[in-house]
């Protein structure tokens, strides 16, 4: 049978297939468009399923504001050539939208919810059978600004890091640069009491035995141990003592209280973190794809 070039074409263009497996699908469902997509869907799903065990490190990250909603997400990819793949954008856009009106807790749930009738587990695995690479919504999380409190985002301009914030207040601008420096600094504790009990007891117990002081006046004792406590909670990465990235004459704690502001809370992603990267040589990796 012949094929008709023209929806050759188009299929290619609606499903970003491969020219052979478009060859094939027209041919068996007689040039029927329509057919040939379904028919490419379930061959692609077997497709998607050896994908599975794959390693998705890659990807994005998007943080966004929405009236009085803050949303973070990673949706991740194999490569960051997929990353910057328009139908990998088109999804992380949908999956945008879906997360301003759903309700999640958990990453089960975060996959379940529906766009136009399919869940988003089923669209990554859609994308997968059609691009070749394992495709995964992640995380994702959400705060909600109540009375008397303020949400922001960034993201950065590559896409690899987002943040999201909440603190009290009203000045938007002010802690949406916070963000910018937790995107920035990457600290590990956002406050004092974010550090575990132990290490807190530790810090404390140096400072407080340490030799410096010996003889020191309380007033002198006092001042000293302020200074070794904010530069031991900066060293550990805690974010209030951290000096501001937009003025370092600052700490991030005293920026918040300048500008009337109490931090809530703060999450920030980044593109992989976390994930063990397999490390494959170019020969395994095309005896590997020739085996599929």
């Amino acid at each position: 049978m012949a094929i008709d070039l023209n929806k050759l074409k188009e299929l290619r263009e609606r499903t970003n297939s491969g020219l052979l497996d478009c060859r094939n699908a027209l041919e068996q469902t007689n040039n029927d468009i329509e057919a040939a997509i379904k028919y490419l869907q379930e061959k692609g799903i077997i497709k998607a399923a050896k994908k599975a065990s794959r390693i998705a490190a890659e990807g994005i990250a998007k943080a966004f504001v929405k009236d009085n909603l803050a949303i973070i997400f990673e949706l991740n990819c194999e490569t960051d050539f997929v990353a910057k793949n328009k139908l990998f954008l088109d999804l992380a856009d949908k999956i945008q939208n879906a997360l301003i009106l759903a309700n999640f807790k958990n990453d089960d749930e975060l996959n379940k919810i529906k766009i136009n009738n399919k869940t988003i587990e089923e669209l990554c695995n859609d994308l997968t059978a059609s691009i070749g690479e394992k495709i995964t919504l992640r995380r994702a999380e959400k705060y909600v600004a109540n009375s008397n409190e303020v949400v922001a985002a960034y993201t950065h301009a590559d896409s690899r890091i987002a943040v999201i914030i909440k603190a009290k207040g009203n000045n938007v601008e002010q802690i949406r640069h916070v963000a910018m420096h937790i995107a920035a600094l990457n600290p590990s504790y956002l406050f004092e009491c974010s550090l575990p009990k132990d290490l807190h007891d530790k810090i404390l117990s140096k400072v407080e035995n340490d030799p410096k002081l010996a003889n020191k006046p309380e007033k002198i004792q006092a001042s000293i141990k302020s200074g070794m406590l904010r530069k031991e909670f900066n060293d550990l990465g805690v974010l209030m003592f951290q000096p501001f990235v937009m003025d370092e004459g600052k700490t991030v704690a005293k920026f918040l209280e300048d500008t009337n502001l109490e931090l809530l809370e703060a999450k920030r992603f980044e593109v992989g973190e976390g994930i063990e990267k397999k490390t494959v040589d170019f020969a395994t990796e095309v005896a590997e794809q020739m085996k599929q």
